[in-house]
């Protein structure tokens, strides 16, 4: 949804699906990393996590620049990065329930 804003009306249709294509990167990269971590799920919820604490710095930074409330950074940084962690802490857990399943039988 937020790649739609590249068809803006003032580039040829060639740019704007240039455009439309390199605000999908970060999307495809993501989608990419999921299918690993369904593949494999300790390592998929290893880099789900640390894509959430790697961005927290910048996001918090970027909004604590424009808005210079602590609270509503940390809010934003909740909103923004928190899925991802909670995203990775889940796969690492199922990984460890799986593990111990196949060792129990």
């Amino acid at each position: 949804m937020f790649a739609l804003d590249a068809f803006d009306g003032t580039h040829t249709l060639w740019e704007q699906l240039g455009h439309f294509s390199m605000h999908l990167i970060p999307s495809f990269i993501l989608l990419a990393i999921f299918f690993v971590a369904t593949k494999w799920e300790l390592l998929g919820g290893i880099l789900f996590t640390l894509i959430g604490v790697a961005l927290s710095p910048p996001v918090f930074i970027l909004n604590y620049r424009m808005n210079e409330s602590i609270g509503m950074s940390l809010g934003i940084i909740m909103a923004i990065t928190g899925p991802f962690v909670a995203v990775g802490i889940l796969f690492v857990i199922s990984s460890k329930l799986k593990k111990e399943l196949s060792e129990a039988s």
